[in-house]
């Protein structure tokens, strides 16, 4: 089988592995799609803070079960399924309080331990989620980055009766948009790229701001009776943008942040205490995968306009390189093992 690994920072290659057959309670995937993530490209460039190498790269997959191991219940052979790249422990505090997503021990496939961008990936059976084989792989595929999108907007309560500033219309961004519009906010999306609000546009954002000439203070101030949004997310990852944020947001509101930055910012104590602002790290997804995977089998998603580029997987080196180098064409591109 081919495996796609990050040997050190800067070194992608193209391996041959051997297959790994299931022990007790896993299961053997053959992965047809994989999204690649922002990620991803930050492992290979050697800015991802929690990476291990080398490394086999890949969070976002689904594919087809091809071999389970024994005691195995909750897939059958022949079984589409997505994955859930998160590996918890099950017993420390985190876990207990349901907060597997932050486990003392956690492991996440494609950063701690070995991921998806291989032809046959072995997982725990309680990670592999089964889908409708009627769902098409590539939207399967996207299951995992919209549950990021969920935990944030779990977290941070959002529903019909907010107003929610998303700051960043990457991927991330778009899927925190669509995610908030199918629980009735209203959304204003922030960007500094003119085609990506574009497509912010196309994915249903109420309002857009080109924040390389003009003012989201001013675009978001009329909201909630001129009190500012409710919900703030942050999606574009900048740290100085939480400074921004606590100024506009309203009396009572909730900001979610996730990026991994490691630079300090400069706050003000008194624009967080004076509106009781709540402020949520949100960390990957606490095993949101099936309510995803519902929303997607009913249709009430339609990200299908979000996959842009699908490559082959051996042509992996080229699409890096299109990310890189025109990162406004390319929400999301996939790659077809």
């Amino acid at each position: 089988m081919i495996s796609i690994a990050v040997e050190q920072p800067l070194s992608l290659v193209i391996r041959q592995d051997q297959q790994i057959e299931p022990g007790p309670a896993e299961v053997m995937v053959r992965v047809k799609r994989a999204g690649i993530c922002g990620s991803d490209v930050h492992i290979l460039e050697g800015s991802n803070p929690f990476a291990r190498y080398p490394r086999i790269i890949g969070h976002e997959m689904a594919g087809v079960v091809e071999a389970v191991g024994p005691g195995v219940e909750t897939v059958r052979l022949g079984d589409s399924v997505v994955i859930d790249p998160v590996i918890s422990c099950g017993t420390c505090h985190a876990c207990r309080t349901g907060r597997s997503n932050v486990c003392a021990q956690l492991e996440v496939l494609g950063v701690h331990q070995d991921g998806g961008f291989r032809s046959f990936v072995t997982v725990p059976a309680a990670n592999a989620i089964r889908v409708s084989p009627d769902l098409p792989i590539g939207v399967a595929a996207l299951a995992e980055p919209f549950s990021i999108a969920a935990n944030v907007l779990n977290l941070t309560g959002c529903d019909a009766a907010d107003s929610v500033l998303i700051y960043g219309a990457g991927p991330i961004g778009l899927t925190v948009l669509q995610v908030a519009k199918l629980k009735g906010a209203r959304c204003i999306v922030a960007d500094l790229d003119a085609a990506r609000l574009e497509t912010a546009k196309a994915f249903g954002a109420d309002e857009v701001v080109l924040s390389k000439s003009s003012a989201v203070s001013s675009a978001v101030a009329g909201e909630t009776e001129g009190l500012g949004p409710t919900v703030v997310i942050d999606a574009a990852g900048v740290p100085s943008l939480l400074a921004e944020a606590l100024k506009l947001i309203s009396p009572a509101g909730r900001i979610g942040l996730l990026g991994f930055s490691t630079h300090p910012v400069e706050v003000i104590q008194k624009d967080i205490v004076s509106k009781e602002v709540a402020i949520y790290g949100s960390r990957l997804s606490r095993k949101l995968l099936p309510q995803v995977v519902d929303w997607l089998e009913s249709g009430i998603l339609r990200p299908e306009a979000m996959i842009r580029h699908t490559f082959a997987a051996q042509d992996v080196e080229a699409a890096f390189a299109l990310i890189r180098s025109d990162p406004s064409a390319t929400i999301k591109v996939q790659l077809e093992f």
